[in-house]
């Protein structure tokens, strides 16, 4: 029987060091694992394929850094996936290299996800990066060079050492490659981590800086012309006949609420209604492949009310409208007027007659808060 999932992430975990912050399924080095590991990929993927709709609408290679994977491991990896019409990996700048990018193009990759996270040496020290400024900008130009028209940068804020002006100049450099999309994302340092109990205290003071970096990324990035489309996310936005819709259409999957299938460590998967991880224990997901059967996984039930309470969350990331009857039971409709008179969300007709909600751009800048306060 034919499956209907048209969504598929897949993990390649290793890396060549681990950062302080990170706190991802990750394996450091072991270089001679790798094609033990796309072996078991490729296995859990037959396994999986009766999930899976003939043609995916999207790929995406995350890690641990997908491009430290050994290059032949890596081509084998990408040529055993099933065709897609958006094919996303995640790279470390100090991992590309010409030959790489043509790997890439060749394989089928239809976008790069690029890791840059700081243009300021002292702060790419601080979240122990290999890669400095210019391995960002030597990356990006080898993606170029390869023709690729459709690279996302990753930056971050909020860490210990920055200043607005540093963020601002970071900024300034990602605007000047002129990627077709941005992730700019908050630092988050787990509790108990080495870096936390490394900079606890800066980052207590980053805390309290971070709603303003937040009002600065927006700003800057929307008057450069990008779409606010996400929380944390911003694109080009393309017109005229060819124009393209450059969203990451992987993680509008994740935020509509749409079935996905995850392979590798960890990985996890969201299908008809139950959500799976599997094991993070590499010797444990490696052996269960080769004798033939699925990893061990945790499996979760997701009820109802689950699932509308997270469409909910999710969806109000976004900066299209919401449709209310969507949410029915989950929403608190004395909050929803509360919050609509303080002018933090709109609701308006939709084209079919339906009640559509949205948050307002002040309510967008403080986003999950608003939306706790309107759930039930």
């Amino acid at each position: 029987m034919t499956g209907t999932v048209r969504h598929l992430y897949v993990h390649l975990p290793f890396c060549g060091h681990r950062c302080g912050y990170c706190d991802f399924v990750t394996v450091v080095g072991r270089r001679g694992e790798h094609d033990r590991y796309v072996d078991a990929l490729l296995a859990e993927l037959e396994l999986e394929r009766s999930s899976l709709a003939p043609r995916l609408e999207t790929v995406f290679l995350g890690g641990g850094t997908p491009t430290f994977t050994e290059p032949a491991a890596l081509r084998r990896a990408l040529s055993g996936l099933p065709p897609a019409d958006e094919v996303t990996v995640e790279a470390n700048p100090e991992t590309v290299t010409p030959e790489l990018a043509r790997l890439l193009l060749e394989e089928g990759v239809t976008r790069l996800s690029l890791g840059a996270q700081s243009f300021q040496p002292s702060l790419l020290s601080v979240l122990e990066r290999h890669a400095g400024p210019d391995d960002v900008r030597r990356a990006f130009y080898h993606l170029r060079d390869a023709r690729f028209d459709n690279i996302s940068l990753d930056l971050i804020y909020g860490i210990p050492g920055q200043g607005p002006a540093d963020l601002e100049a970071d900024i300034d450099e990602a605007l000047a490659l002129g990627p077709e999309h941005l992730s700019c994302y908050e630092l988050e340092a787990k509790p108990g981590t080495r870096f936390t109990h490394a900079h606890g205290e800066e980052l207590d003071r980053q805390a309290e800086a971070m709603e303003d970096y937040f009002e600065r990324v927006v700003d800057r990035l929307t008057a450069a012309g990008y779409r606010w489309y996400e929380t944390a996310n911003f694109c080009r936005t393309e017109e005229g006949a060819g124009a393209r819709d450059l969203r990451s259409r992987h993680n509008l999957a994740y935020w509509l609420g749409r079935d996905y299938v995850g392979l590798g460590i960890g990985a996890v998967s969201t299908v008809a209604g139950r959500r799976r991880r599997n094991t993070p224990r590499l010797p444990a997901y490696l052996d269960a492949l080769e004798a033939g059967t699925v990893p061990q996984r945790e499996i979760e039930d997701l009820g109802a009310d689950v699932r509308l309470r997270e469409r909910v969350m999710l969806g109000l990331r976004l900066d299209e409208p919401f449709q209310l009857e969507q949410a029915d039971g989950v929403v608190d409709r004395a909050a929803l007027g509360r919050l609509e008179g303080l002018g933090l969300l709109v609701r308006r007709a939709g084209e079919n007659g339906e009640e559509d909600l949205a948050l307002t751009h002040r309510g967008r800048l403080l986003g999950g808060g608003v939306t706790v306060e309107l759930l039930v």
